[in-house]
């Protein structure tokens, strides 16, 4: 059975559905099955994690972790998954086309040594090791930009499938006590000026969809989950990209949607047919979609600022028609993806500690661009649970606000790490995955 989300809409109601991983019940909305969470916003519909924590206050647990990674951890039921990249220490000669020409290629690191790209379960009450699997052992064919590493997306699970993916080197499908289903290799990225891949895979029903945008030839495709077969694969033309598609049914019809720099663009989950399309993105499309209201919201920030509220009955090329319902272009994130809770669209401002609160309805701007005491940098991107929304720093610090069309500020807290990865949210319980240790914060 479907779970529909009834919110407020333009006029009364609109009736919207998210399904960012599968059919919808309790269970999947008490957990945090994929990046963003079991409603592919920002929210944890049954959260209620701790408003304040230090590394002496409401820690359940903290696990260093082997390797490094950026990708957000999920969870289902008692299991915590995360994904790593865990050197070998086997070096090889670095190539000297093994680092692309750009303005930042001091910021890039080259592949130079093999990987054991990684799956690992924790055990959710205690941080231990429930299993670990090598996906893939391997030299990298590409270096990665020195914030984050090869291990950039996040897996996702409807419970029964766990499917994770490390771009180039591989997409792989595990059942929940880690025993590998199938594996697919789709090829070579090569990305803007070596900066490495970082988009997720989105999971409806019996459908995982990869979208596949760098330097080279493109495309969208879609995989049966039960086996790996390829259902269907469309073309693309769009430079590097790092967002993860979202998945939403409107009018009765299931479809995908793709940020990327060119044009963001929805297709028939069920088919991969062409629905709509608008352009007018930034460089290098980070953020990833998000949807309710009858509207889905579509953002960039790099070298330029793009916002979007798009409505997805629409056909076609609907730029500059009434199909885009309104947009703004000013103080959009670049990194982070933005956060949708009720009718308030909250969106960092570039990669700063600098936060916009926007009626996501009409787009009228109800807090502009002030600044957060207590973050430094932010790439997380911000969660909500339980009227509050929370915000980490790459420093180590977190902001706490209460849901609200002002900036209230409930808490700001701190820990000895630095996160680039996006918090979870399950029940009562956060995790932060940091540069070296994963925390499970709890209030006792």
């Amino acid at each position: 059975m479907n779970r529909c989300a009834l919110m407020t809409g333009l006029s009364l109601t609109a009736l919207f559905c998210i399904s960012p991983a599968s059919a919808g019940d309790n269970t999947r909305d008490s957990n945090w099955p994929q990046w963003r969470g079991p409603l592919a916003n920002g929210v944890a519909p049954h959260g209620n994690p701790p408003v304040e924590w230090s590394e002496t206050r409401n820690v359940q647990w903290k696990v260093a972790l082997p390797g490094r990674g950026t990708s957000t951890p999920i969870v289902w039921e008692n299991q915590v998954f995360i994904l790593t990249a865990i050197p070998t220490g086997r070096k090889i000669e670095i190539k000297p086309d093994a680092v692309p020409p750009g303005p930042n290629a001091h910021m890039v690191d080259p592949a130079s040594e093999a990987q054991r790209f990684t799956v690992m379960a924790l055990d959710r009450a205690t941080g231990k090791v429930r299993w670990q699997q090598t996906a893939r052992e391997q030299v990298p064919h590409e270096g990665y930009h020195r914030d984050h590493g090869y291990a950039s997306g996040s897996p996702v699970t409807d419970g029964k499938y766990l499917v994770a993916y490390f771009g180039s080197n591989g997409l792989f499908c595990y059942d929940l006590t880690g025993r590998l289903l199938w594996q697919k290799d789709l090829g070579r990225q090569r990305t803007r000026y070596g900066y490495g891949e970082g988009a997720s895979p989105a999971l409806h029903g019996h459908t995982v969809v990869i979208l596949w945008d760098h330097e080279g030839e493109d495309f969208i495709v879609a995989f049966d989950v039960r086996d790996g077969k390829e259902l269907w694969w469309q073309k693309r033309d769009e430079p590097t990209g790092w967002s993860t598609p979202l998945i939403i049914e409107h009018e009765g019809r299931w479809q995908v949607v793709a940020n990327a720099t060119n044009k963001a663009r929805s297709y028939d989950l069920s088919t991969g047919e062409l629905l709509w399309e608008c352009g007018g993105q930034t460089l290098n499309a980070i953020p990833s979609p998000v949807a309710g209201l009858g509207l889905v919201f579509v953002t960039s920030g790099f070298r330029g600022n793009a916002l979007y509220a798009m409505r997805p009955s629409s056909r076609g090329d609907i730029a500059g028609t009434p199909a885009v319902a309104w947009s703004k272009n000013k103080h959009t994130p670049y990194v982070p993806s933005p956060l949708l809770y009720g009718n308030l669209l909250y969106l960092p401002s570039g990669n700063n500690a600098v936060l916009s609160i926007i009626e996501a309805s009409t787009g009228n701007p109800l807090v502009e661009a002030q600044r957060l005491e207590g973050l430094k940098g932010v790439y997380a991107s911000p969660v909500g649970a339980d009227n509050r929304v929370y915000l980490v720093g790459r420093d180590g610090g977190a902001v706490v606000l209460r849901k609200t069309d002002t900036l209230e500020v409930l808490a700001r807290n701190r820990l000895e790490d630095g996160f680039d990865a996006s918090p979870a949210i399950a029940g009562n319980q956060m995790f932060l995955r940091g540069r070296r240790s994963l925390y499970c914060l709890s209030a006792k």
